[in-house]
């Protein structure tokens, strides 16, 4: 999903894609909305857990020790424990994947609570890869997303104003081609009668449309999750790009807090910024109520977890593994350490020391990963 723009919002399509970074996809447009999962295949093989079996062409692995990991022994592994179970649900689902599977039994016998259990756990059933891009180099960028939980009502009221539209029934015989852009729809009164759920802030609202999903919070305490239903099929433009190319903010406020800043200053022109992308997203609601700390499910299929969940490229590393993460916080050279779960990827996920770091669900991980554009380092953690 980005420290411009990174809202690496949850991509879903029928299963959920890399949230992707906001920097990426608001002002680099890279993302395009989230309309499809990836597709791009791996060019690794799993089998003995030597390195020499993920091979990848944008990847290399060599194998170090674990002394070489800066901060494992500070990381508090309770807390990134339950991910791991998450990635044993789907792992051990891969008949062909007998290491992983293995891995996974020896699993059932670690404390959860003991911290030392687990590290010992991993330093004896895995052995650390160093991860280096094609170029040699050894460093990468990781961006931040997080899925967007907004206050909301099942029907208009003078609190919200503000619809969320399902799929429109009209075109589910025949979509127009060329379908109308954002601005066409908003005016053409085809998306009567198809609303989901009502918010406040137009702006929030296409925040989420470029994240493809997120949660609203009824009145009457229940969760709502949305998930990606379709698109209008327009090509996605970045209305920060927009602002930017009209000197209406600066490269420093191309940012989610930047822009929602701009337009609570010119509510007059909110809806012309937002035509300039043409692109619309439609959304269903997912079934059953939720809370609104669960993460959405990643490309993996288990529930993302917050500070312990990232999205990678599928070319360089396997989807579950556990990978060790060295980079800093967002705005800060504050050390973010800590070993994740590759759950989830992305059409902006590219490269082999490339990875978008899953913040959570609130407005606090909202600001963190609208920011987060650092330099960092990845270790792949492979099954002896």
């Amino acid at each position: 999903m980005i420290s411009n723009f990174k809202m690496v919002v949850s991509c879903k399509a029928s299963r959920r894609t890399a949230v992707a970074s906001v920097f990426l996809l608001i002002v680099g447009g890279l993302i395009v909305g989230c309309s499809t999962p990836p597709t791009r295949s791996s060019s690794y093989r799993s089998g003995s857990g030597a390195a020499g079996t993920y091979s990848s062409s944008i990847a290399s692995f060599s194998a170090v020790s674990w002394q070489n990991l800066p901060g494992w022994q500070d990381d508090d592994l309770t807390q990134a424990w339950p991910a791991w179970l998450k990635s044993c649900d789907a792992l051990r689902k891969r008949s062909g994947d007998l290491n992983w599977r293995s891995a996974c039994a020896q699993a059932n016998g670690v404390s959860a609570g003991n911290n030392q259990a687990i590290r010992r756990y991993f330093e004896g059933n895995f052995q650390v890869y160093e991860i280096r891009n094609s170029s040699g180099s050894d460093t990468g960028l990781i961006t931040g997303y997080y899925e967007p939980v907004m206050n909301g009502s099942l029907t208009r009221s003078s609190a919200y104003t503000v619809p969320l539209y399902g799929y429109p029934s009209a075109w589910r015989g025949s979509k127009p081609n060329p379908a109308p852009t954002r601005a066409q729809l908003m005016s053409s009164g085809v998306l009567q009668g198809s609303e989901i759920a009502w918010v406040q802030d137009p702006v929030a609202a296409a925040f989420m449309q470029v994240q493809g999903s997120g949660k609203i919070r009824l009145e009457d305490g229940r969760v709502m999750r949305l998930g990606f239903a379709g698109t209008n099929d327009q090509p996605f433009k970045s209305f920060a790009q927009w602002l930017l190319d009209r000197k209406e903010i600066s490269r420093s406020e191309a940012t989610m807090q930047g822009i929602s800043a701009w337009a609570k200053r010119n509510p007059d022109r909110t809806n012309e910024m937002l035509n300039a992308n043409p692109r619309f997203v439609f959304f269903k609601e997912l079934p059953g109520n939720v809370s609104a700390e669960l993460g959405p499910n990643g490309a993996l299929g288990v529930p993302l977890t917050a500070g312990r969940s990232i999205a990678v490229d599928l070319q360089a590393l396997p989807l579950g593994a556990p990978v060790f993460l060295a980079t800093t916080k967002p705005l800060s050279s504050q050390p973010l350490q800590k070993l994740v779960m590759a759950q989830d990827t992305g059409k902006a996920i590219v490269g082999g020391v490339r990875a978008d770091y899953y913040w959570g669900s609130d407005e606090a991980a909202g600001e963190m990963a609208g920011r987060m554009k650092q330099s960092g380092r990845m270790w792949l953690l492979l099954p002896r």
